[in-house]
């Protein structure tokens, strides 16, 4: 065997040997503890990018490991296939977007192949084949069977490039869409909304059973979730001439103990009262200002406290239920008909929003929380009633603080659950007009997509019986492949695809022509794998149950929100339908960092893309892969360094030299009881437990210099040590253990030197892990730092169990240190084992 290493001649060779041997095939095993690994599937946009590389190199690791461990390990791969990058990509270059994406798929699995990952061929999906998306469908029916699918119309994020409207989720920044970051805009339309807010309390509670999870992901769910403690208050609208009539608008404070602060009401502008109250009347064109003007702004814009606050009186009032004020309705362009009830009660003195607004249109600012230690607290301490109607302050108050002008609640202690804003509530739950309330900021999912390449919504319009589900016998509802996007077409411009007859009258119907979101494919695909050919159901409860949860899930921190939520919703559906004992589907989570080129992240646009594909036909898979997981820990950013991949490419020729060269040596004598023997022994296992450690906690850079670490002292005890007397066993051992190690790192090298250099019969890849022996690596003797009132005055080398008193005199007794003590009188003697002893003297 040759003592050069050429990847480009082995690679190739054990990927074909490991398909033929059906390396990578994994099943049901009761006699071996399961391990699930699993890297976010890609989406097919191209060939594979140092993203990729990184992302899927870290889950090969761990799943090669764990298969090394012991463990019956599921490592699947697929790809998340609709969407609209492959009807935008399919425009641009004037085809089909199956066509587009099934050769982006082709190209990235021979891509992952050549990288030499080790994906379960058998349980491979892509989202769209009809055998997959036909149980999304499924789905979709099981969900809308229990209560948790609805239609209908609300005011939408609509994306004008993409000419489709958009979840919440999916605004991101300063109100752009996710994909194209065009500025997303607001339309009234009637969709459909997976009901995901029914387990908003379940969503948020369950954080606290996710600790491999990254507190920055948790913290992001949480706040997204958005829950919030306090009361829904009843105001009573009042009619043109100022009477109060039976109508209420309820709205939701998380401040109760304000409500005799409140000097006006706020509706939003997409609010369905606005035009009740104002069409017709003396105030209907300012307030349509308004409405115009917000209808401009992102909803992020609008909730932006810098943003500019505008309104126009609507020339009706409210009731106010806790001293009988009549308050005047506005209209806001800052009020959010998402959030809440779409209606505000206004208190300008704790609410800076609202101070601004105030201060804008001379409305009244009455103090009615004030801190203890205003002045102003003296004048209005014992007022019931109002005195003041302005506060001499430069911004609102929000803190805890004394009640004042607020009837007899005045005196009470106010601020966020305080004794004020609990004795408020239960006095106008008392009363019928207010009730202790939980509100989530998290809104129902909108799934529907007015776009062609995605999942087609199992349903049905028909005149007589109105919306109707597909029957199950009747899945899938088959995406046809006749329509031309290129001509701007849509599944409603084919009369083929939505003429139909209704399941329930059979009388003649319209099928559904939106698609469904294509978070829905990726919000279960992980179950999927459990069972991936299943013509029967999605996957079996058993084998769910084997494989379900995810032991460790990777992936990028911009899935924090959309997709790691959405598919903590579908398993907690699932649990309750009895489709799995599972609660959540990842137990554990990393997040990489993202590969970056002179500090700015790799695009086509910036020119500064390194293919992955030159960098593995000069230098391989294996250094690739290897010095991708040196460069730094996985959860950092990293910055492209090719001269770096070349030094890791000459410490794999380094090892396979190595290598070779015990592999080919003749026998040796045993030496083991020699000094040197002893040392390369001890730094073998040293290193076996530091490489073991290092990959449990994703430490792969540091592993890797571990491993660099004993091949060094392989290499001194080789040339320091005459041949004659070199214990040749212990080499072989320890070369072979260097190829174990490296194993998951460069599998394609590892199994050459494996099986044709050390002559094994069996892949390295079904090798048990190196084992650790904590009292081989122990030193017998440690080199101990003597200070002397904190400066380093000797050093000794001592034996590693040598007691506290035998360290003290061997420290004292130090000729350095006896020059340096010479007319001082030693006041303490501290001894740190293993470290140092430190001696405070004067």
């Amino acid at each position: 065997m040759t003592r050069q290493y050429d990847p480009s001649s082995i690679e190739e060779k054990w990927q074909s040997a490991w398909d033929a041997e059906g390396l990578y095939s994994v099943t049901e095993d009761a006699d071996r503890p399961k391990k699930y690994v699993l890297e976010m599937f890609p989406y097919p946009s191209g060939d594979i990018h140092m993203g990729h590389v990184r992302n899927y190199s870290i889950g090969d690791v761990v799943a090669r490991f764990s298969t090394m461990r012991g463990y019956s390990v599921l490592h699947p791969i697929g790809w998340d296939a609709f969407g609209l990058p492959a009807e935008n990509a399919a425009i641009k270059s004037n085809t089909h977007p199956a066509t587009w994406t099934y050769k982006n798929i082709e190209t990235q699995a021979a891509s992952f192949r050549r990288m030499g990952f080790s994906y379960d061929p058998d349980r491979m999906v892509r989202s769209c084949d009809v055998d997959y998306y036909r149980w999304g469908q499924w789905i979709f029916l099981k969900f809308w069977e229990r209560g948790l699918v609805e239609r209908k119309s609300s005011p939408v994020n609509w994306c004008p490039s993409c000419k489709t409207v958009l979840a919440n989720e999916q605004v991101i920044g300063d109100g752009v869409c996710w994909r194209c970051k065009s500025v997303v805009t607001k339309r009234e339309l009637e969709q459909w909304y997976y009901k995901i807010t029914e387990y908003a309390q379940e969503l948020l509670d369950d954080l606290d059973t996710l600790p491999g999870w990254p507190e920055r992901v948790k913290t992001m769910q949480a706040n997204w979730i958005g829950r919030s403690e306090g009361a829904e208050v009843d105001f009573t609208l009042c009619d043109a001439q100022d009477a109060p009539t039976d109508t209420t608008i309820t709205v939701f404070t998380t401040r109760p103990d304000t409500l005799f602060g409140c000097s006006f009401f706020l509706l939003a502008p997409e609010h369905p009262l606005v035009g009740e109250l104002t069409d017709g009347t003396a105030y209907a064109a300012d307030v349509q200002k308004v409405v115009a003007a917000a209808a401009r702004e992102t909803a992020v814009e609008r909730a932006s406290g810098e943003a500019e606050k505008i309104g126009a009186f609507t020339g009706r009032y409210v009731v106010n239920p806790v001293n009988g004020d009549k308050v005047p309705v506005w209209v806001s362009n800052y009020v959010l008909m998402e959030y809440g009830t779409g209606a505000v009660m206004a208190v300008p003195c704790g609410d800076q929003r609202d101070f601004e607004f105030a201060r804008t249109y001379g409305l009244p600012i009455p103090p009615v929380v004030v801190p203890e230690d205003d002045p102003m607290l003296a004048e209005v301490r014992d007022a019931r009633e109002r005195l003041r109607s302005d506060v001499p302050w430069a911004e609102a108050y929000d803190g805890p603080g004394v009640m004042v002008q607020s009837g007899e609640f005045t005196g009470m202690p106010g601020g966020k659950a305080s004794e004020g804003m609990r004795a408020v509530t239960e006095w106008l739950a008392e009363r019928g007009q207010g009730r202790f309330s939980i509100n989530f900021r998290l809104r129902d999912w909108l799934i529907s997509r007015q776009r062609y390449w995605g999942n087609p919504i199992p349903a049905v319009h028909c005149p007589a019986c109105g919306l109707v589900p597909v029957p199950e016998a009747e899945l899938p509802v088959v995406l046809p492949m006749e329509v031309d996007i290129t001509k701007g077409e849509t599944l409603a411009d084919h009369p083929e695809f939505y003429e139909t007859t209704c399941p329930t009258c059979g009388g003649a119907a319209r099928r559904e022509t939106d698609t469904m979101d294509t978070f829905t494919c990726s919000s279960w695909y992980y179950f999927r794998y459990c069972d991936a050919r299943n013509d029967a159901a999605p996957f079996s409860r058993e084998r769910a149950d084997y494989w379900m949860p995810v032991d460790q899930y990777i992936g990028g921190i911009e899935h924090a929100i959309l997709h790691l939520l959405y598919s903590r919703f579908f398993t907690k559906v699932f649990r309750d339908m009895g489709l799995t004992s599972a609660a959540e589907p990842f137990t554990n989570l990393l997040t990489q960092g993202m590969v970056k080129k002179d500090g700015e992240t790799m695009s086509k646009s910036r020119g500064n893309v390194v293919a992955p594909e030159d960098m593995v036909a000069r230098y391989g898979a294996d250094a690739l892969r290897a010095f991708i997981l040196f460069m730094a820990p996985p959860d950092k950013d990293l910055d492209w360094n090719q001269d770096g991949l070349e030094g890791m490419y000459r410490f794999l020729t380094r090892l396979w030299r190595y290598v070779t060269d015990v592999a080919s040596a003749p026998s040796a004598i045993s030496t083991q009881g020699d000094a040197a023997a002893k040392a390369l022994r001890r730094e073998q296992h040293r290193v076996i437990g530091k490489v073991t450690d290092d990959i449990e906690r994703f430490g792969f850079n540091t592993a890797l210099s571990a491993m660099m670490e004993l091949l060094n002292a392989a290499g001194d005890y080789r040339r320091t040590v005459d041949g004659t007397a070199r214990d040749g066993a212990l080499e072989r051992d320890v070369a072979e253990t260097l190829v174990l190690l490296i194993a998951p790192f460069a599998p394609h090298m590892a199994e050459e030197l494996w099986r044709e250099a050390l002559g094994h019969a069996g892949s390295v890849h079904r090798e048990s892990w190196p084992t650790f022996d904590a009292a081989v690596a122990a030193a017998d003797e440690i080199e101990i730092v003597v200070q002397i009132n904190g400066k380093v005055r000797g050093r000794l080398v001592i034996a590693a169990d040598a007691s506290e008193e035998a360290v003290r005199e061997a420290a004292l007794s130090e000729p350095n240190v006896i020059e340096h003590l010479a007319g001082l009188t030693v006041r303490k003697v501290v001894v740190v084992p293993g470290k140092l002893v430190s001696v405070v003297a004067g």
